[in-house]
């Protein structure tokens, strides 16, 4: 087993592991926010920019690329405009972080007991993956608020928080705060899988290389590198997945007006692929691997540094 595996596993314990996981969580998602509404309201976007004629009767506004998309919110909607949905998703942050870690740190310890040890990069990825989807099913209520706050215009469509749970549950009932959870878990468990077999592998190499590293550390290096390559390779999901998210009786009464009725993760792909094609897929992309990069940096850089804090913590009780 790699050393990178048995470091991240062994360090701490299990509540130190759920505290370290929530504030990492919390910390990045706060950081990354403008830049998630942006790709939010990117990839509800289905009408091409190539094609001058798909815009003609198009009733909301028209994004060019991210930073035209970010002036378009700027002056529309100011400063306000680019956090909408961050309370959910601060929740959604701070319980993923959580479960997230915790399941990974459970689930690893848990394969170490096999009669037949796996190879570290086996563990990781099995352990990863798994992780990712219990984290994602057990939040996946605020990630669908998350995006239907994010793809609110001037126009509100729900007065609070509050208030849209009332709305869902009395218009949509329970299945309609699921709304393209198979999305999110085709999605995460590949996601997860991949980046956490990279981070692991990434990190021991980075840290003996003896080359200086983006923020001064291996591990924000190897979360940038590994959350970008896991990134790129499930896109298609994540768009599926918004798409879906914002179904519902006020499917048009997001900034985008025209948002087509999906019912399935297949339906929703073989849609994109033949209406908007390739580039519809991955519409977004840019400003999701601009995310991608700092907010695993930043979770990674900040989870190891929680702990390492309440391991110094620990250790002067243990000296007595």
């Amino acid at each position: 087993m790699s050393g990178g595996v048995a470091q991240l596993k062994d360090e701490g314990s299990q509540r130190q592991v759920v505290v370290a996981g929530a504030v990492a969580g919390l910390v990045s998602r706060f950081v990354i926010a403008p830049l998630d509404v942006i790709k939010i309201r990117l990839q509800l976007q289905i009408h091409s920019l190539s094609d001058p004629l798909s815009v003609t009767s198009v009733d909301g506004p028209v994004y060019k690329g991210t930073l035209g998309t970010l002036k378009h919110i700027l002056r529309e909607e100011g400063l306000t405009g680019l956090w909408k949905g961050n309370i959910p998703a601060e929740a959604m942050y701070l319980a993923y972080g959580s479960v997230q870690f915790s399941a990974y740190t459970y689930i690893s310890h848990l394969l170490d007991t096999l009669p037949y040890q796996l190879p570290g990069h086996a563990n990781s990825f099995i352990s990863g993956a798994a992780a990712g989807a219990c984290a994602t099913t057990a939040t996946y209520p605020l990630d669908l608020l998350r995006t239907r706050f994010a793809a609110q215009g001037k126009e509100r469509v729900y007065a609070s928080i509050a208030a849209s749970l009332r709305h869902i549950a009395e218009h949509e009932g329970p299945r309609g705060f699921f709304r393209g959870l198979g999305a999110g878990v085709s999605q995460i468990v590949p996601y997860m899988g991949l980046f956490f077999a990279s981070y692991e592998g990434l990190k021991p190499v980075l840290a003996s290389s003896g080359v200086p590293m983006p923020f001064g550390t291996s591990d924000a290096a190897a979360g940038i590198i590994a959350s970008v390559l896991s990134k790129t390779a499930v896109y298609p999901l994540d768009t599926i997945r918004k798409r879906l998210q914002v179904q519902g009786p006020n499917r048009l009464k997001y900034v985008h007006r025209n948002i087509p009725m999906y019912t399935g993760v297949l339906s929703t792909l073989a849609h994109i692929w033949k209406h908007e094609g390739r580039r519809g897929m991955y519409r977004g992309l840019t400003v999701s691997l601009l995310k991608a990069a700092p907010a695993s940096a930043v979770t990674m850089w900040t989870y190891e540094r929680a702990m390492g804090v309440m391991l110094n913590m620990d250790q002067p009780l243990k000296d007595e």
